[in-house]
């Protein structure tokens, strides 16, 4: 078997595009799909994927790890967070291709199922990206309650949500006070059979996010979510060490040798690999090997397309929770 086409397809999604890969073969009516999105990327992404093509065409696609190789190391320059959402989809799309010519599912090629069940959340307004931006500059908590309610009733057990403004390197009592409020009615409306997450963004100096965790603790949040950019891992381990409430982080970072100082440092509770970013299926189970798996959570839960939620539920039915 061989490839014969790589190609992207990209969908409209209003304040963002869905970037999917599609893998051809020579034989007919076999092909594999992944998904590359990357948000505000969209036309880097699909011109990585087919800078990549070249490379490809010809080759088995049953040699997933030998193609990534090929693909990370034949660049020479190493693929950034552009690159890499390109590799990424088409490594799924390679698994896909697989599993499909296996007639067997993918999970069962990652050493099996583990699980029955994987638990999911979702943002305020249920996908609807509008919602959970524009909800974030009302002044108003039943705007919040409103739309947390509706993700409850159908049937979730937990939400993220973004209640922290936009930093100054010293905030006001305002800010704080804002957050306060705004998770204390989501609490109060909530009940504490439902988990809330709040999504700092990535937006806070380390003394600003130190006290966010701090005012949010009564409340109990799931966890605190890129309470500092992702890159300055030293502030994060400063947040981690000061914080009350358990941080997580990892969106943003692509391939197990971002994620090494993470590990190193103790510089999270929660790590979040991105199937569309961090190199793709495999790439997040070698990440599950890394550190000792006492030591960490794991949570595939970032924003992507409908498709991307078959590809996490694949990886977690596959991975052991310790």
């Amino acid at each position: 078997m061989k490839i014969t086409a790589v190609k992207t397809l990209v969908v409209n999604a209003r304040m963002r595009n869905w970037v999917f890969v599609k893998v051809e073969t020579d034989q007919p009516g076999l092909h594999g799909w992944g998904e590359a999105s990357l948000e505000w990327k969209t036309r880097a992404v699909v011109g990585a994927v087919a800078d990549f093509e070249p490379m490809l065409l010809g080759q088995d696609p049953a040699r997933i790890e030998h193609l990534y190789q090929m693909m990370y190391r034949q660049s020479f320059f190493r693929p950034g967070v552009i690159g890499m959402s390109a590799v990424s989809g088409i490594e799924q799309a390679l698994w896909d291709i697989r599993g499909k010519d296996l007639g067997a599912p993918v999970y069962g090629l990652l050493g099996g199922m583990v699980r029955e069940k994987v638990r999911m959340y979702t943002h305020l307004g249920g996908g609807e990206m509008k919602a959970v931006y524009e909800t974030q500059l009302s002044d108003d908590p039943q705007v919040f309650v409103d739309r947390a309610l509706e993700v409850k009733a159908r049937g979730y057990s937990a939400v993220k949500v973004l209640i922290t403004p936009p930093t100054e390197s010293l905030n006001p009592i305002a800010a704080y006070r804002y957050a306060e409020r705004m998770m204390g009615a989501l609490r109060s409306a909530l009940g504490e059979d439902m988990d809330i997450m709040v999504d700092f963004h990535g937006r806070q100096f380390p003394g600003n996010a130190i006290e966010f965790c701090r005012v949010l603790a009564p409340f109990r949040p799931y966890f605190i979510e890129e309470p500092v950019p992702p890159e300055n891992i030293d502030a994060l381990v400063e947040v981690r060490r000061a914080s009350p409430v358990p941080i997580a982080t990892g969106e943003r970072l692509v391939t197990r040798f971002d994620f090494r100082q993470i590990f190193e440092k103790h510089a999270c509770h929660v790590i979040q690999p991105d199937l569309c970013h961090c190199g793709g299926l495999w790439e997040a189970k070698r990440l599950r090997r890394w550190p000792k798996p006492t030591t960490w959570g794991w949570r595939h839960t970032i924003r992507s397309a409908p498709w991307q939620t078959p590809r996490r539920s694949i990886l977690r039915s596959a991975r052991p929770t310790s």
